[in-house]
């Protein structure tokens, strides 16, 4: 919402429980994007006032923002797939499923 403009640098954000709850994600892991968002500068919290958008990453940070952030997710896959002893192409054939679900 922030890249789409739909949340600008001073807005305040919810705070984590609530976020949690709407969006019936973890708790862990809101708290977790918080502190990502709050390591790179886009959002500040203040003690007593709650968490706002410091600055609006421009195009080319939010695209670095986002690829890295695919990429964490990938490699959170693949720790998992070959944890659980899945073969490369398994896990390929899985995507392409999942990818023809999706168009």
């Amino acid at each position: 919402m922030i890249q789409s403009g739909q949340i600008k640098t001073g807005d305040q954000l919810p705070t984590i429980r609530t976020l949690s709850v709407n969006l019936a994600v973890n708790f862990n892991t809101v708290a977790q994007a918080y502190h990502e968002l709050d390591n790179e500068n886009i959002i500040v919290t203040e003690r007593g006032k709650g968490t706002f958008v410091a600055q609006t990453p421009g195009a080319t940070e939010m695209k670095i923002i986002r690829q890295e952030k695919l990429t964490e997710l990938v490699n959170v896959l693949f720790n998992e797939t070959n944890r659980l002893g899945y073969s490369i192409e398994e896990v390929q054939q899985a995507i392409i499923e999942q990818v023809a679900r999706q168009t």
